[in-house]
């Protein structure tokens, strides 16, 4: 595999690792394994056993969190360092044949794709928590999953259009952030009142 498919790799790891980053490391390994997909440099260690069944492990722990109103958005929140940071951790791994620079420059790279799916994945979920039922939640968290699985698979068959789906996404995320943002922080200013219209001052009576 060459430099190209490589980086096409990590744009792939890096952008569902904001979804799912025990979801995305246990594919790369399985996947590895089975040679679906030929992981660059150091990254090759998510091929081990034991760390593809840690994966798992906790991908079944997120995937039963990711359910529940409120938990997950408590989920997301933790994981808005640990998502990114992983995903850049995957980078670095992944430039071992290449030298500190480009170790640097990956990093930075699948980081601010990790960080981009998740922004979107935790305002997502801030907005459907705003509906007391708790199917939309559902619907809305498998989705999710189903996506990563199947980007996955996508790319096995066509890297590169794979790969020209998540830059399509990765504009597409600037205009649904902004109107997530809109909408969660209007939901705030309600439930905190700053958004209620102030009552109109009291009429003094006449003076005589």
């Amino acid at each position: 595999m060459g430099p190209l498919g490589e980086l096409s790799v990590l744009v792939l790891a890096g952008w569902t690792s904001g979804i799912s980053v025990y979801l995305t490391a246990a594919i790369l390994g399985i996947g590895s394994r089975a040679g679906w997909i030929e992981l660059p440099g150091a990254l090759s260690v998510l091929e081990h056993p034991l760390l593809i069944g840690l994966a798992v492990l906790i991908y079944v722990v997120e995937f039963v969190a990711d359910k529940v109103p409120f938990v997950d958005s408590a989920w997301d929140s933790v994981h808005t360092f640990i998502r990114p940071a992983a995903a850049g951790a995957a980078g670095y791994l992944a430039g071992t044949e290449y030298g500190s620079l480009a170790q640097t420059g990956l990093a930075m790279m699948t980081g601010t794709l990790a960080l981009d799916a998740h922004a979107v994945k935790a305002s997502t979920r801030l907005a459907i928590n705003t509906s007391p039922e708790p199917f939309s939640n559902i619907a809305a968290s498998l989705a999710e999953d189903s996506f990563v699985v199947f980007l996955f698979w996508f790319f096995v068959k066509h890297p590169v259009l794979a790969c020209l789906t998540i830059v399509a996404l990765l504009v597409l995320s600037y205009f649904i952030l902004r109107l997530l943002w809109k909408f969660v922080a209007g939901v705030f200013r309600l439930l905190t009142g700053r958004g209620r219209p102030k009552p109109a001052p009291e009429a003094s009576p006449p003076s005589r």
